[in-house]
Formats: C-alpha cells, sequence, structure tokens
C-alpha cells in the first residue's frame, strides 16, 4: 500500500481515538479530515493484519473525498472527518461486495442507505471488513479471507459475523464501523474486542443494499469505542426509508432519564455459561454496579426468552437465510464454507408447516416475555457464556457457534434492541486479556432508554486503559 503524500497525523501509541475525538479536532483545525485519513491507513499498515478487511480503498481517493470536505459547512456535518469501516455485507460504491464468498461478489453502483447517509454526514470510507461467510455465524472464523486477529489476546477468536469491523474499531484503524445483527453479530464481536455493539430497534435503519441473512431479522448495527459514538452515528442513519418494505416509521427516541430503572435479570439457576473463567462473578459485579448508579434489580424468568432464541436456527428463519441465496447455493455449492454451506442447505428442509407452526409457537413465546417484561425497563445479561478459543471452535464449530448465542439470539426475533457495553479485562495466562461484557436489552423503540442506562455503566465499568472519554455518570438514576 502506498505512502499518502502530505503529512500525517502520528499515531497514538495505543492507536484509540472516539468519533467525538475526531470531529472535534477536525472542526477546531486542530487536525485536518485528510490527515485523519491518512492516519487510519497509517495505522492499517501497522496492524499488518490481511484478514480484517476485505477490500481497501485507494488511499489517494479517500485522501481526496476529505479534502473536499473542506468545501462544507463542519457544523452541518456530525462525522466531519470520521474514518469508517464497513462490512463486507454492505454495499459502497466503488468497492466490491463479497459477503465473504468471492465468487457471490458484485460491484454495486450504489451505496448501502447506512453508507450513503453516514458520508453525507462527513465521513469516509476506508474499506470493507471481513465477515462470518453470508453473516451466518458468532465466532468470525468462516471466511476463505482468513480470521481477523482479535487484538486483546492473540487465542481468543474475534467473534462474528461482524469479525472485522469490531477488530478495526479494537486496533484503533477506525473509530466507527458498520456491521451487522441477525443473531448477536453485533453485540458478540463488540465482547470479544471490547467495544461498545449497538444493535438498533427493527426497521429503525433501512437495510437496503445490504445482502440479507434473515430478511425480516436483519439490522445495521454500529461499533465504537464509547455509548455516545454509537448514538452519533445511529441519529445519523436512522429514518424511515419507503423503499424498503421492512423499513418502520419508528422515531428515534431521545435518551431519557427516568426517575426509576428496573433492571430484569435472570435467577441465580438460570444463569449460562460455560468453560473455566470469571464470568459469573464479573456479571454480579456487573450488578452491583449498576445497583451502585441507582437501577433497581429485579429477577425475571428467562426461560421465554431462551425458547425463543433457539428458534432461531431450527425453522423458518434458517430457510429464511437459505432463501436469501438460493439461487447461488444451489448453482454454486462449492463456493461457501463448508460449515456455512451445511446450515443454510438446511434451510431447504422445514416445510411450510413446519414454518406456520414456528410462527405459531413464537406468537405464544412473545406472550409470556411481554409479561416478564411487564415489570422492567430493560434487561441485562451477559454478552455471551464464554470466550472461546480459535482452537476450541475449530474442534467444534456448530456446538459452540450455538451455545455463544444463548444471550443474543432471542432480540431479534421478540422485536427487541440491544446494546453491548465492556465491563471487565481479565489478566490472561498468555500475552493477552480476557474481556467480560454486558448487553441490555429492551422492547423495540427504547433505544434512547439504552444508551442512557448503557453510558452510565460504561462510564462506571471502562478499564483504565480504555477510558478514552469520561461520561458523567453521577446521579444518572437518581430516585
Amino acid at each position: 500500500m502506498p505512502s499518502p503524500p502530505g503529512r500525517t497525523t502520528p499515531v497514538p501509541e495505543d492507536g484509540l481515538q472516539t468519533v467525538a475525538d475526531v470531529a472535534s479536532a477536525c472542526r477546531t483545525g486542530a487536525a485536518t479530515p485528510a490527515e485523519m485519513v491518512a492516519r487510519s491507513y497509517a495505522r492499517l499498515r501497522a496492524c499488518d493484519d490481511p484478514a480484517i478487511f476485505i477490500s481497501v480503498r485507494d488511499e489517494h481517493e479517500a485522501l481526496a473525498e476529505a479534502r473536499a470536505l473542506a468545501a462544507r459547512d463542519a457544523r452541518d456535518l456530525p462525522l466531519y472527518g470520521v474514518p469508517i469501516a464497513v462490512k463486507d455485507n454492505i454495499d459502497v460504491c466503488g468497492l466490491p461486495t463479497t459477503a465473504a464468498c468471492p465468487d457471490f461478489g458484485y460491484r454495486p453502483d450504489a451505496d448501502a442507505w447506512a453508507v450513503a447517509r453516514l458520508r453525507r454526514a462527513g465521513a469516509i470510507v476506508i474499506g470493507k471488513t471481513n465477515l462470518d461467510q453470508f453473516a451466518t455465524g458468532l465466532v468470525g472464523v468462516r471466511s476463505p479471507y482468513g480470521v481477523p486477529r482479535n487484538p486483546l489476546n492473540g487465542s481468543l477468536i474475534p467473534g462474528g459475523s461482524s469479525s472485522g469491523s469490531a477488530v478495526a474499531v479494537a486496533a484503533g484503524i477506525v473509530p466507527l464501523a458498520l456491521g451487522t445483527d441477525t443473531a448477536g453479530s453485533g453485540r458478540v464481536p463488540a465482547l470479544l474486542n471490547n467495544i461498545v455493539g449497538l444493535k438498533p430497534s427493527l426497521g429503525l435503519v433501512s437495510t437496503a443494499g445490504v445482502v440479507p441473512a434473515c430478511r425480516t431479522l436483519d439490522c445495521v448495527s454500529m461499533f465504537a469505542h464509547t455509548v455516545d459514538d454509537c448514538r452519533t452515528a445511529l441519529a445519523v442513519v436512522a429514518g424511515f426509508d419507503p423503499d424498503d418494505p421492512y423499513s418502520r416509521r419508528r422515531p428515534l427516541q431521545p435518551c431519557v432519564t427516568p426517575a426509576t430503572v428496573r433492571i430484569g435479570v435472570p435467577p441465580p439457576d438460570q444463569r449460562v455459561f460455560f468453560g473455566d473463567g470469571p464470568g459469573p462473578v464479573r456479571y454480579a459485579q456487573a450488578l452491583e454496579r449498576l445497583s451502585g448508579l441507582g437501577a433497581a434489580i429485579v429477577e425475571i424468568d428467562m426461560t421465554p426468552f431462551y425458547d425463543a432464541g433457539r428458534l432461531l436456527y431450527e425453522g423458518p428463519w434458517l430457510a429464511e437465510r437459505y432463501a436469501a441465496i438460493r439461487d447461488f447455493i444451489v448453482a454454486s455449492p462449492q463456493s461457501l464454507h463448508p460449515v456455512t454451506r451445511d446450515i443454510i442447505r438446511a434451510g431447504a428442509e422445514p416445510s411450510a408447516a413446519d414454518a406456520f407452526a414456528a410462527f405459531y409457537r413464537l406468537a405464544r413465546i412473545r406472550r409470556t416475555t411481554e409479561a416478564a417484561l411487564a415489570n422492567v425497563d430493560a434487561v441485562a445479561v451477559p454478552t455471551a457464556p464464554a470466550l472461546p478459543s480459535l482452537d476450541q471452535v475449530r474442534a467444534d464449530p456448530l456446538a459452540l457457534n450455538a451455545r455463544l448465542g444463548v444471550y443474543t439470539t432471542f432480540v431479534n426475533l421478540l422485536d427487541m434492541c440491544a446494546i453491548a457495553v465492556p465491563a471487565a479485562l481479565d489478566a490472561d495466562a498468555g500475552d493477552g486479556v480476557m474481556p467480560f461484557g454486558i448487553t441490555l436489552v429492551a422492547p423495540g423503540g427504547s433505544d434512547g432508554l439504552l444508551a442512557t442506562v448503557a453510558r452510565a455503566f460504561h462510564a462506571s465499568a471502562m478499564p483504565p486503559r480504555r477510558q478514552l472519554r469520561r461520561h458523567r455518570a453521577a446521579g444518572a438514576f437518581e430516585t
């Protein structure tokens, strides 16, 4: 990759900057958008990991776009000069979309809805990131383009399916990246990379220009270092799209601070963890921290939520994955990753009667979960029940992947929104650390409430080396 022309900004030792840092620096003249873009390319070279990106935009082209921003009013650009990365199942004009399957690749003639809005707000696309092929998986290892290295701990998986997007943020290449989330792909990678992952309410962000996994459940997600950064991006991309049949007229709820926040949690006998690790202790500490912020902790029956989550890979939603690429998988089955091919092919088996039976079962489960949620504002769960290693996933790719989704797969099926935030870092026996995080979940339309709670929790929980920007949390949940 050639070096950019002109001067470049030095790369900070930890390589980390927030969206707010970059936009502020560009607005005040402390840096230029072109310098921030050059810094991203320098950081990409320094990382020396070819598996993070599937395609990288020509550096001179990105710099030219950054320089052109000088002709616009920065006050109207909330993402002025912010370099971003985009998961490679989301269209970016001028770059191929592959969904991590080279034979499937095509060149879109327009940006996806979310990408177009981010660019209009002043963001500059650096490249397209790696993923579990066809966004099928929570592990981040099912790609012919390799496995992105987890920047925290090289023995751990990066998480998926939005592996490259999460790693690009965690490694400091960009402060913001787009992913997608159907079963947890915007949350599990956030946990494994110790960053924030936001999954909006269904239909709040158009999925036009996104290669579908399950069209009725897919969401565009955001990765960043802070809740506020994710919220800034969400405010830019949210909106009704008449050309997307699954877009909803669902206004973005403002951040709110209710008098009392009631947080539902699974009782101890329903908390799912596997393998060795501090997960149970760290989760209990996270709940204590929420309580210390003024939240009321309420135990609720999580059984129906887990029951809903199991439906995602057992019925019509698996058939929906098959329908999304049916012609391609029939014509070119050899083009798919073997594990991905087996999973998606199984979607050809359920009958229409099976599908309706699953719909009826989900409707019954929804009634039960509505009752469980009646007395709480949100639910706080561990983002995942374990941190699998690369070796463990290679030895047992299907079972471990399924178990990783116990706290994530029910969310879209039950029309909920969610945000994953870091909670702790523990020393590892090797050269890395072991992250722990929680996910806050609430009924669809509660995005503002979740941002309020998540911001306060993250500010109280951020490990010192991740304290990029402190947010005032005092009194966030005062009664």
